[in-house]
């Protein structure tokens, strides 16, 4: 049986997330939701982000401002400002394993996701460093997405997909691509296939040397 986990980067935002958190809680499915630090100081926000862990979503960081992608980033102490000052804004929102995302500039998997200074960052502070292995690109195809996702679903035996509860359009076809999920038979958990998690608890499980730039001379 193929396996799926849920994830949902980018938000928390009002216009989104609440439908997102009903469409899941109709069905009685878990998700992660990787969210952007400093959208937490917004009240209404932070409020769906501690709605989303009371109904049993975890809560992940996706950096504080989501702008450029750490393996890209040249100034020193960048890890601190995009990982650390996150984390700080989660506060008890934070699952006890503390779980990061890279920004991957449309979801690239290579050099981009971090750099040197970023992954000593996550293994000093032991952190788990969550990547993917599905982006069926539904920020910049909001009605053709689902098709897509389910193409790559097939082709592979546990995805973790990247989904965003954005205010593009995309999520109308939430509830469609679940019910096709679970016609399909497929299972869906909310625990992480192991080949996206090369950094859990601070140590180093996977090869990382393909999602982290080259040092700088």
């Amino acid at each position: 049986m193929r396996k799926v986990t849920l994830s949902f980067d980018n938000g928390p935002e009002p216009e989104v997330t609440p439908r997102v958190l009903e469409v899941l809680r109709e069905r009685e499915l878990r998700a992660t939701f990787f969210v952007i630090g400093e959208k937490l100081a917004d009240p209404t926000r932070r409020g769906l982000a501690q709605r989303a862990q009371l109904e049993g979503h975890w809560i992940g960081n996706h950096s504080l401002t989501h702008s450029v992608p750490l393996g890209e980033r040249r100034d020193r102490g960048a890890a601190a400002i995009e990982i650390g000052q996150a984390q700080n804004a989660l506060g008890p929102l934070a699952r006890p394993e503390r779980l990061f995302r890279p920004f991957g500039g449309g979801g690239r998997l290579d050099r981009c996701l971090l750099s040197r200074e970023a992954v000593d960052y996550l293994v000093a502070g032991r952190y788990t460093c969550v990547l993917w292995n599905c982006v069926p690109h539904d920020w910049d195809d909001p009605d053709g997405w689902v098709d897509r996702a389910l193409k790559e679903i097939d082709a592979q035996p546990w995805t973790l997909i990247v989904l965003h509860d954005l205010p593009t359009g995309a999520m109308r076809h939430l509830e469609r691509f679940l019910d096709r999920l679970a016609g399909s038979g497929t299972e869906l958990v909310q625990e992480f296939p192991p080949g996206c998690v090369p950094i859990r608890a601070g140590a180093i499980v996977e090869p990382i040397d393909g999602y982290v730039a080259a040092a700088v001379a």
